[in-house]
């Protein structure tokens, strides 16, 4: 069963949350003034810096020596979300696991549709190569379509043989762009966050006429030869089956997955201050990244 503090979260979204009905401006605005509900830790660091031009943040907690390197990719359904939204979240993450969290402003659609998203990831991880961190010691993570274009920024690493980080992680990643699996389907979830038809709209204004590029749906990728895998989800997700579905794909490509079903749980329910079983998740990816990096 679920805490009562999470399900004092799903009270407040009953309905859903409307974006639907607003512009695209007007949901980016929507969700950065959503930040004030997520406050970032009093010793948490953010000091803005320059990747390969692309503006990003250093997360990281203060007078913690961090070796490690996580690169993070916020949600958003690839048309809003920010370093703001999810600073919150880094500095937790980056609490958990012992390591420096890159936090960029990765472009968005529809201004800046695919592939621009998955240009500025690889540009930030080739900043993190040319700066001197070593592979073996960071790992690739995010949230949502964050999710989605961490796992795509594997796909697109592998193709041109750059080094592959020690591990990635994918927190509900959206990964199937069309919305094809069991529990997109009507009725399957109680869903009390996201749309299919919401779903569906941003994925055309993300990749049109490129829905089924495995760099904008990874799900669609080969996925021999990644590294092994973390992804968290609930099963009140839409999202549901695209980890599930790639979890399976990866293990019979030889990948080492770790998946992690939360029961009753909603979307990026790790952002969820105050919810014991955002606090158990981080705990599991601070383990994961310490383990693998």
């Amino acid at each position: 069963m679920p805490s009562v503090e999470h399900e004092e979260f799903v009270a407040m979204m009953a309905g859903g949350l409307g974006l639907e009905d607003l512009s695209i401006d007007e949901q980016r605005l929507a969700m950065e003034a959503s930040a004030e509900m997520f406050p970032v830790d009093d010793d948490v660091l953010a000091q803005e810096t320059d990747a390969n031009g692309v503006t990003a943040d250093w997360v990281s907690i203060a007078n913690q020596e961090a070796e490690r390197v996580i690169l993070y990719f916020h949600g958003g359904a690839y048309v809003m979300g920010s370093r703001k939204t999810h600073r919150a979240l880094a500095g937790k993450i980056a609490r958990a696991s012992g390591a420096r969290v890159l936090l960029p402003d990765y472009r968005l659609a529809p201004e800046d549709p695919f592939p621009a998203a998955v240009n500025d990831a690889v540009a930030c991880w080739d900043w993190l190569i040319g700066e001197g961190y070593e592979p073996g010691r960071m790992a690739i993570a995010g949230d949502s379509a964050g999710g989605g274009l961490a796992l795509a920024t594997l796909l697109a690493l592998k193709d041109t043989g750059s080094p592959m980080p020690a591990c990635a992680i994918g927190l509900s990643p959206w990964t199937d762009l069309e919305g094809g699996g069991a529990s997109a389907k009507p009725g399957a979830v109680d869903d009390p966050m996201l749309t299919l038809s919401g779903l569906r709209d941003s994925g055309r204004d993300y990749a049109a006429g490129e829905l089924k590029n495995p760099l904008a749906a990874p799900l669609l990728g080969n996925l021999e030869g990644l590294p092994p895998l973390l992804l968290q989800v609930g099963t009140r997700e839409i999202l549901l089956s695209d980890s599930t579905r790639f979890a399976d794909k990866a293990r019979a490509a030889g990948v080492d997955v770790t998946l992690e079903v939360e029961e009753g749980l909603i979307h990026v329910w790790q952002m969820l201050p105050g919810v014991p079983e955002a606090e158990t998740a981080i705990h599991q990816i601070g383990e994961f990244v310490a383990k693998q990096c």
